[in-house]
């Protein structure tokens, strides 16, 4: 009988793990650069710090130095630098500093600034300080700004005067903003129906029709939202047709801006303003408690009003 045939004949046996460094070299180990460590550094250390400048700039809470706020005030290439001194001065004319009254005359001259979000701060901040009459009169004239938003931000800064002239823009406050397409032409894009929006969001784009786009020299236009809220309703699908003055979407206000203007009318609301603010009592997902009980408070403080004025 022959003897069964031996390991280097066949092979290493299936017990006898292969050596992986009998099959191929080792590599070798490379040491980074001190060069390239730099880089990566420097890499990593911008990726982090450029989100925090963007951060740190834009932030309205960072306290400004009074020469700063002074320089913001007329920063008219950067809108965001004077409303971020506007809302510090605010804080401060909220916290009763008389020394925020060196900056008045700036606020005054805010009031007619081309940038919709500086008016609508100024607007606000105007309602901080109740003492004198310069702030009153810009504010009456503030109510026929052509923004709805500077509109009701005045008229809810006039009820600190104890003025309701703004009262008819506090109501407008409660209701949706209706979205109107000035020109004829087919939707191209639209958002959906319960999408929260911010102000000046995109609400629709329409490819304006050839016989308009002739005139305008613009082949295509954006809808955007004129308030921060919800999409309630939308008119028109991507694809459609629509002609020139309908309705494309109603934008349901945000909560802060009803229970602002519910806090007001609870002070200075009549009886003709209860249909605008009954929609607000019905328990429904989108109509959060706050709102709902304030909503009832207004329309008691209301009919408890009209009853005591009898």
């Amino acid at each position: 009988m022959s003897n069964p045939p031996s390991s280097t004949e066949t092979g290493p046996s299936p017990e006898t793990p292969l050596d992986p460094s009998s099959e191929r070299p080792s590599s070798p180990h490379h040491k980074m650069s001190a060069r390239n460590r730099a880089l990566i550094f420097i890499t990593a250390w911008l990726i982090v710090l450029m989100p925090f400048l963007f951060w740190w700039n834009t932030w309205f809470g960072r306290r400004l130095p009074d020469s700063q706020i002074t320089e913001y005030l007329q920063d008219e290439k950067h809108p965001r630098h004077i409303q971020h001194a506007l809302i510090q001065l605010g804080e401060r004319m909220g916290g009763h500093d008389a020394a925020a009254a060196r900056w008045y005359p700036d606020l005054i001259r805010l009031a007619s600034h081309p940038v919709e979000e500086v008016r609508n701060t100024d607007a606000w901040v105007m309602g901080q300080d109740t003492s004198g009459p310069a702030f009153h009169e810009t504010l009456l004239k503030m109510l026929n700004d052509a923004s709805p938003m500077v509109r009701g931000n005045a008229a809810l800064s006039l009820v600190r005067f104890g003025d309701a002239t703004g009262r008819p823009q506090i109501v407008a406050l409660l209701q949706p903003a209706r979205i109107i397409t000035p020109f004829a032409g087919r939707v191209t894009d639209a958002d959906r129906v319960g999408t929260s929006i911010h102000q000046g969001g995109l609400i629709a784009k329409i490819m304006v029709d050839p016989t308009v786009e002739a005139s305008l020299n613009k082949g295509a236009f954006e809808l955007r939202s004129p308030l921060s809220g919800r999409i309630q309703t939308l008119f028109a699908a991507p694809g459609a047709h629509v002609a020139a003055g309908a309705e494309i979407a109603s934008i349901s206000p945000a909560d802060e801006q009803v229970w602002e203007a519910l806090r007001a009318l609870y002070l200075i609301g009549q009886p003709d303003d209860l249909p605008a603010i009954r929609p607000y009592q019905r328990e429904l997902p989108e109509i959060s408690d706050r709102i709902r009980q304030q909503a009832l408070l207004t329309e008691k403080s209301i009919r408890e009003r009209a009853s005591n004025q009898h």
